[in-house]
């Protein structure tokens, strides 16, 4: 069967420096001998007659049955890691499988949707595509940790526990070059990371994009008043959340006649200098013009949940006067539906 389909390995798969020039197998192999594979069987200890002897603990070996690699079968790459971006999502790792879990079923479809929309747009074939469980068929890795062209095939289930619901990613099937081979533990547990990791990342994009759409939604009228503080004192009150306002302050502030000078998002603080703008611009914006004198302020912002505070302060850290802050507010607006339009 042609290797038709490939999942590019990429940012999100196993990092090779470009100075590096060893070979994929010097890159998975330790590099010291491996002279200790030849190294002869231990003996029981042979005592003197009527010897007693005395053991310590600290060093006692486990007793039981181990398998693993050795020598050149050891790979010592470093293991893949689950990247958290699913908000809420916990992983489990059984057997080499890995399960994400999820409280809402809502999540829970839109995590498979954004599955089989990432297979369908790459081109991979599926041999299974239901609303419970997707077979694909082989998808070729390009990596250069390995001797030659790996492919792999994968299982993706939904599956139920209690109050939570997952789906869970297994890697079936395995093939280096042409000859199919058993699935190590090692690279099941790799590239059933890498696959999660990209079907993550797909979905962090999606709700990343969606977020974008709805706050640019949500910020196309930016409702603003005059209100008052925990202590009483008056403040400006932007109907909008912190980190959306500070987002739109590099344009908001400027259109107002105020140059940015410093902006410390933790602090919530922005210092400016005012310069009153011309004629033209409150006829633009229909609003009468406010008796702030040019000059350096400090802008404060609070934030409120889904609301903002915003306070000014003149050069010697003193409240502007109340009705300053007044006269503040019809601006602030009209800038701000302005650059929405």
């Amino acid at each position: 069967m042609k290797l038709s389909h490939q999942l590019v390995v990429s940012t999100l798969a196993v990092l090779v420096l470009s100075a590096c020039s060893s070979s994929p197998a010097q890159r998975r192999q330790a590099k010291n001998d491996f002279d200790y594979l030849n190294t002869t069987p231990l003996k029981d200890l042979q005592l003197l007659k009527d010897a007693e002897p005395e053991f310590y603990k600290t060093y006692q070996i486990p007793s039981g049955q181990y398998t693993g690699g050795q020598g050149k079968e050891v790979d010592i790459r470093p293991p893949q890691q689950v990247l958290e971006l699913i908000p809420g999502a916990r992983v489990e790792r059984k057997n080499g499988d890995i399960t994400l879990w999820v409280l809402k079923e809502d999540e829970l479809k839109k995590i498979w949707r954004t599955t089989q929309d990432l297979f369908v747009k790459r081109g991979v074939s599926m041999r299974e595509n239901t609303e419970s469980r997707i077979e694909t068929d082989w998808l070729s890795w390009q990596t250069e940790d390995e001797d030659s062209a790996v492919a792999a095939r994968f299982v993706l289930e939904k599956v139920s526990s209690l109050r939570n619901l997952g789906i869970k990613i297994s890697l079936v099937d395995w093939r280096e070059g042409a000859q199919s081979l058993s699935v190590t533990a090692s690279n099941k547990e790799r590239y059933t990371t890498l696959l999660t990791n990209i079907i993550e990342s797909r979905y962090d994009d999606e709700r990343r994009q969606e977020m974008a759409r709805k706050a640019e939604q949500l910020v196309k009228h930016i409702p603003i008043s005059l209100g008052v503080d925990r202590s009483g004192l008056p403040v400006i009150i932007a109907r909008i959340s912190y980190d959306l306002l500070w987002d739109k302050l590099p344009t908001l502030l400027p259109a107002m006649g105020f140059e940015i000078e410093e902006r410390n998002q933790s602090q919530g603080t922005v210092k400016a200098k005012y310069a009153a703008p011309d004629d033209e611009f409150w006829t633009r914006i229909g609003v009468k013009p406010i008796n702030l004198k040019s000059g350096s302020y400090t802008f404060l912002f609070g934030d409120l949940g889904n609301r903002t505070s915003i306070n000014v302060t003149d050069s010697k850290g003193k409240p502007i006067e109340e009705k300053l802050l007044k006269d503040m507010v019809p601006v602030l607006a009209a800038i701000a539906d302005d650059k929405n339009k």
